[in-house]
């Protein structure tokens, strides 16, 4: 289809031409995992699906990353080399700078009580591994939704 080029004169009287809205930044989405396997290939999906991926192997890279970056959101492994996924929920979800992204908690445990730690650390979602790739995109997708959702945090407070 070709495109329609229009003129100002060829506007009816008393019409006006709308600004052109650019596409928003592509939004980030930081992988915290040690598995780089699992970070690669995970990667390759959220990216065919127009999402960027930063990613970090350790807690602490984490930690550095989501403050330098502010991604839109965080899929943080519960078992790190360095880091308890849990423990480092709660610091983002705490600290002032980070505390406004979403976080998705991943991880094979079997603790019967790892819901509910997930919930106290600030957590958005936890998905148990393996987790199917499709219930993943869906629960990023509503987090994402939600956290445009929030309330901006007023300086007063």
């Amino acid at each position: 289809m070709m495109p329609i080029e229009v003129s100002p004169g060829d506007l009816l009287p008393g019409a006006q031409l709308q600004p052109v809205v650019l596409p928003q930044d592509p939004t980030t989405i930081l992988v915290v995992d040690d598995d780089k396997d699992l970070v690669e290939a995970l990667q390759r999906r959220l990216n065919q699906h127009g999402f960027q991926v930063r990613s970090a192997h350790s807690g602490a890279d984490g930690r550095s990353l989501a403050a330098q970056l502010h991604p839109d959101l965080i899929l943080l492994d519960v078992r790190l080399p360095d880091a308890n996924g849990l423990d480092l929920c709660q610091e983002l979800t705490d600290a002032p700078n980070t505390c406004g992204i979403p976080v998705i908690l991943l991880g094979g445990c079997d603790h019967s009580d790892v819901i509910q730690r997930s919930r106290a650390a600030g957590c958005e979602y936890f998905l148990r591994k393996p987790y199917d790739p499709n219930a993943l995109l869906t629960l990023i997708q509503h987090a994402l939704q939600e956290s445009r959702s929030w309330p901006e945090a007023s300086e007063d407070t």
